[in-house]
């Protein structure tokens, strides 16, 4: 038996106000009967999934559920039509970014300070494959033995990962990640703990003086969450052309347009890739210029859209630390045809700063600022400011980033080095 399966029930808090519901959820499965009678009325008429008109459906099947018993059954019933399944009920505590399902019996959330068990069963393998091929459906894909690895975008922010057996050792995998439409201030990102004063200005300025900039780190390190706050800084007069394979950046900016990338058709055709995006979006008169997320060859057009005068602009990139940043540069020219000189060249005069964010105990966290700079071994991250354990530590860069930004002085003012409190 896996041992994945034998693992012990975690105590679960949900932080909204729906722990009641949480807790009913885990104490009242879904009469397999009734789900069944509801579909096949709702599916008999044309039109969208309504609670209303589930309502009707658990209505007229006769069921004595009493007032609590129904307002339950509609809410599980919609949410299995036309949601998460019951998935759904977790999406209601907004501090949720990520859940992830491994087996029927072993659904994890994130809620930005690392993995937690969640109260949430499925019945069985079936039911767990069952909502993976619907949500990708409804994202105008095919989950199936001839595609068993897909990801979509649904509506209501939700970007869906499914991978199928025999690719899932132990079964059907599903991944949900969960865009939020908040968007939060620098003032809050500070409030919360991701850096403090200093840093704030820093990246004030880096925007205000027009600095292209890189966000690094890991997946689900809140590179997205601070890509869009600073967005939001930009100058209202500013047009911001944002570049995505899963549109997920949602800054509040009177002057944003969005262009995301698409996946071909059954036969293949269709797609439409981010390189083509970004050239696309040069002809668009774009004051800022912004790919989500560098992982493939656009790489190059954003490199060469930044050394045309696009100043500004930004994206993110994975990378395990802000001096890893070149290296990665490097790994995704070659996969354009550049050669380590051309992206070295490319980057050092298209790019100005790095800022890494990274997740630990403690939550999501800004660890380091740095210049990019082309020195005589090459493309390198030179850190100017660094957080260690809270404390707030200048680096060689600082002194140059500073005069850049227009800072008084190139050193710490007392009482500065606490960054994080």
């Amino acid at each position: 038996m896996n041992a994945r399966r034998n693992l012990p029930r975690l105590p679960f808090a949900p932080a909204s106000s729906d722990a009641g519901l949480t807790r009913r959820g885990q104490g009242r499965s879904l009469d397999a009967r009734l789900l069944e009678s509801v579909r096949e009325s709702v599916m008999a008429d044309a039109g969208p999934v309504t609670p209303l008109r589930v309502a009707s459906a658990v209505q007229a099947s006769g069921r004595l559920l009493g007032t609590a018993g129904s307002l339950a059954a509609v809410e599980s019933i919609s949410a299995e039509l036309n949601g998460l399944g019951p998935l759904q009920v977790l999406v209601r505590d907004p501090a949720v970014t990520d859940i992830f399902v491994n087996a029927p019996d072993a659904v994890w959330l994130d809620r930005g300070k690392g993995l937690e068990r969640a109260p949430v069963t499925f019945s069985n393998e079936a039911q767990v494959r069952a909502l993976a091929a619907r949500l990708v459906a409804a994202g105008g894909r095919r989950l199936d033995d001839g595609s068993p690895c897909v990801d979509v975008r649904l509506d209501g922010g939700y970007r869906v990962h499914a991978v199928l057996p025999p690719i899932s050792t132990l079964g059907t995998l599903l991944s949900v990640r969960i865009r939020r439409d908040q968007v939060f201030s620098l003032d809050e990102l500070r409030e919360g703990g991701m850096f403090g004063p200093l840093v704030q200005q820093v990246l004030e300025r880096m925007v205000s003086h027009r600095l292209s900039f890189l966000i690094s780190g890991a997946t689900g390190s809140g590179k997205t969450t601070l890509l869009s706050t600073l967005l939001g800084l930009c100058h209202p007069s500013e047009r911001l052309v944002l570049i995505e394979d899963a549109s997920e950046l949602n800054p509040v900016h009177p002057h944003v347009v969005c262009l995301e990338s698409r996946h071909g058709n059954l036969e293949g055709g269709g797609a439409v890739d981010l390189g083509e995006l970004v050239r696309q979006a040069l002809r668009m008169r774009p004051d800022r210029l912004v790919v989500g997320e560098c992982r493939g060859a656009e790489v190059r057009e954003l490199l060469t859209a930044m050394n045309t005068g696009h100043t500004g602009g930004g994206g993110t990139i994975h990378a395990n630390a802000a001096a890893a940043v070149p290296a990665r540069l490097t790994a995704l020219g070659a996969l354009a045809g550049l050669s380590q000189n051309a992206v070295r060249l490319q980057a050092a005069s298209a790019l100005d700063v790095v800022v890494h964010v990274e997740r630990s105990g403690r939550g999501r966290n800004l660890a380091c600022i740095g210049l990019i700079e082309d020195a005589r071994e090459g493309l390198t991250v030179s850190t100017a400011l660094e957080i260690r354990s809270g404390e707030l530590c200048q680096g060689p860069a600082w002194p140059r980033l500073a005069r850049r930004l227009g800072l008084q002085g190139p050193g710490l003012a007392a009482g500065q080095g606490r960054e994080s409190a």
